[in-house]
């Protein structure tokens, strides 16, 4: 029996509790994708599929409320797959483990999939109930959100008919989401060259425990980026002694700030215990710096046996090193409408090497299109310094907020009545796939909802079971309203 058979509303964790049971890595959603399907044929409901997979299933209004205007439920079907390094864990086989901590629901060292599971389990809870009060609905499941928002890029524009759209996918109960920041990569290919090594001594360095968590909703807490923080270590070692580097790799996902970071040296054993006294050193100056926001970051160097293999020659590594320290990470400017909320930022994703080249992913942000154009452009300009080649990839537009929105309204006036209490509403700094929809159906009046969620796209990941009864309660009261 599921840890979660008995909560409330039953409906919603019975779909959660199946659909966390499939593997649904961004671009692999064609099992999860057909569950949903089969679900509405179980219901005797309308669907279609489009080619890029985005599924949408539409139910009749209920009995006299038939003409009512459609409204648009609309959450994502993959989840970010982050694991620790310690969790013997597959995502393209494994359901995911369930614990229950208090009044918190997350995973055993892997992402729970709250984010977006909860939005989907929720609209398929409204699809089947047929005690609810509601105009027809529309329930919309787009693929591949969490690498870039690619289902919602392929929605056709004659998909939907309705023009409410309640995007389930927010992460704070009673703190909707009005508008958002659009969103670019930029990919760099440094060429380099490799050469035999002077030292005879190879050493693999490792920065763990670090929060990590998403570019956009956690960019603004300045957490520590694993990569920026072992260049840093490697370019500053670099000025005092010998150091050659094989590889440096870290970053899965061009949304979660990377949270460790590995690097395979090659030193002389004469410089072996300077080094290591070194890297002791640094680290608690790093751990220092970082204790506000970080309180667990790692650190050894390991040495290891067996050959010596080629390492950077001496122009690529510094040429590497200096291009790396100089991208920008984190939050670049602020809003000057919006308080404290961030305008434009970077994050440096992921670093792998690719045989004679390495690949740097940036992921840029911003609700400013013109502020965004030019941080790609920045970062453009520095990878020419150094000599990459330079890839921008297609980007996503932000999503203006509309305070006067009727849908927000009603959804202050249902949330007080459910809850008991005022609800507020912001504008944030990541990407939601509303940008997208109300870009290709004009006059699209949205909002985003959602229950709690703590550190989503980490195995930190955490859903307030409370919450998520709160947020269902008020999702179906603003159904009824809106009839």
């Amino acid at each position: 029996m599921s840890v979660i058979s008995n909560l409330e509303p039953k409906l919603l964790w019975k779909y959660f509790d199946e659909i966390r049971k499939i593997p649904r890595p961004s671009g692999k959603e064609a099992a999860v994708a057909k569950y949903v399907i089969s679900v509405a044929g179980k219901l005797g409901l309308e669907y279609e599929q489009e080619k890029s997979g985005n599924v949408l299933i539409r139910k009749p209004g209920s009995k006299g409320h038939e003409n009512a205007p459609a409204i648009v439920l609309q959450g994502h079907l993959d989840m970010v797959c982050e694991k620790n390094s310690d969790k013997e864990f597959n995502f393209d086989t494994d359901p995911i483990q369930l614990l229950i901590d208090g009044e918190w629901l997350k995973a055993d060292g892997t992402t729970l999939g709250a984010d977006n599971g909860i939005g989907v389990a929720a609209a398929l809870a409204i699809l089947e109930d047929d005690s609810l009060v509601h105009g027809p609905i529309e329930a919309l499941f787009t693929v591949d959100e969490e690498t870039g928002l690619n289902g919602a890029m392929t929605i056709s524009p004659d998909l939907l008919n309705g023009r409410i759209l309640i995007n389930m996918d927010s992460e704070d109960i009673g703190l909707f989401s009005i508008g958002c920041a659009g969103g670019a990569d930029t990919h760099l290919f440094l060429p380099v060259k490799f050469t035999e090594p002077k030292g005879d001594a190879r050493l693999k360095l490792f920065l763990s425990g670090l929060r990590g968590g998403h570019s956009g909703v956690d960019i603004h807490e300045q957490r520590g980026n694993a990569l920026k923080i072992l260049n840093r270590l490697l370019f500053q070692i670099s000025k005092k002694m010998p150091v050659q580097i094989v590889r440096m790799e870290g970053g899965d996902k061009h949304n979660a700030i990377p949270r460790e970071a590995t690097a395979d040296v090659v030193v002389k054993s004469a410089d072996m215990e300077k080094l290591k006294t070194w890297f002791k050193s640094a680290i608690s100056e790093i751990q220092d710096e970082f204790s506000p926001v970080e309180k667990d970051i790692k650190f050894s160097v390991t040495e290891q046996s067996g050959g010596i293999p080629r390492v950077l020659d001496e122009g690529s590594k510094k040429t590497f090193l200096a291009l790396v320290f100089a991208l920008p990470h984190g939050p670049l400017t602020y809003s000057r409408v919006i308080k404290n909320l961030v305008e434009t930022s970077n994050n440096v994703a992921s670093i792998k090497f690719e045989g004679d080249r390495i690949f740097v992913v940036c992921s840029s942000r911003s609700s400013n299109d013109f502020a965004l154009e030019a941080t790609r452009d920045k970062i453009a300009a520095i990878g020419g310094l150094a000599g990459a080649k330079i890839e921008h990839k297609q980007g996503y537009p932000g999503w203006q907020p509309n305070p006067d929105s009727n849908l927000l309204k009603i959804a202050l006036q249902t949330f007080k009545e459910v809850a008991g209490k005022d609800a507020a509403y912001e504008a944030i700094h990541a990407g939601l796939e509303c940008g997208l929809i109300g870009e290709k159906f004009s006059g699209m009046d949205m909002i985003s909802v959602g229950p709690t969620i703590k550190h989503p796209h980490s195995p930190d990941e955490r859903v307030n079971m409370k919450s998520v009864d709160l947020f269902y309660k008020h999702v179906v009261r603003m159904l009824e309203v809106m009839v």
